[in-house]
């Protein structure tokens, strides 16, 4: 097992560049384990996180429904926003500037092969950053991400979730809404849900954080939840 992860913090990065680079990195451990496998080498898989902030971009899973886009191609432009149908599981989402996306490319044979597990130590990455700013946030029975005040008329989500897996190997990730203007979530109706609403960090506490800071303590989650070595 190999429990050393590259780490990039790729700052404000077109989503389309990001997804490019994702599935290059991506390819390249699923060829080493069909290598492995046909061969039957042991040769070493790599992991990789990279954390950025993407431009206004909405993103829709596979099994998405277009119709949860509310506004045209024109009204795009005129935000400033792209459009990308891709390759994830899960509905439509958002991406902006004051967002941490997280996207961990591991091979799970190093970690854990538990598919459910991998989704709730991202959340629980989420669950223990939030603690340390004195929120207390939760799970959604039956649907990913990190809430607060579940089973009320004031839930509301503050990271989401999509991701692909191919051989246990993993691509795209979690949004983490810390400074994110909010507004852009009035185009869609987020993950397809449409009695709950979206809230960030920002929101939450009532003042603008430092997304670096945040970074910190989410990455340190990370490592101790998957057990890494970061490289």
């Amino acid at each position: 097992m190999n429990k050393k992860v590259a780490f990039q913090d790729l700052g404000l990065i077109d989503y389309k560049k990001c997804w490019d680079y994702q599935e290059a990195l991506f390819a390249e451990i699923l060829a080493v384990k069909s290598a492995n496998r046909k061969e039957n080498k042991t040769a070493v898989t790599k992991n990789h996180l990279l954390f950025c902030e993407h431009p206004h971009v909405y993103t829709l899973g596979k099994s998405g429904d277009e119709k949860n886009l509310l506004v045209n191609e024109d009204y795009l432009k005129r935000r400033g926003a792209t459009f990308h149908k891709i390759n994830r599981g899960g509905d439509i989402t958002y991406h902006g500037p004051g967002q941490i996306v997280g996207y961990p490319i591991l091979d799970l044979d190093n970690f854990i092969t538990d598919f459910h597990k991998y989704l709730r130590l991202l959340e629980e990455s989420v669950i223990l950053t939030l603690k340390e700013y004195g929120l207390e946030s939760e799970r959604s029975p039956g649907e990913t991400g990190v809430w607060f005040d579940v089973g009320t008329t004031k839930a509301r989500k503050i990271c989401a979730l999509g991701v692909k897996s191919s051989r246990w190997v993993t691509m795209h990730g979690f949004a983490f809404n810390v400074n994110t203007d909010l507004s852009y979530f009035g185009n869609i109706v987020p993950c397809g849900i449409t009695d709950k609403s979206v809230t960030s960090l920002q929101k939450e506490l009532g003042k603008v954080l430092s997304i670096e800071e945040v970074k910190n303590k989410l990455k340190v989650h990370l490592i101790n939840l998957f057990e890494m070595e970061i490289i």
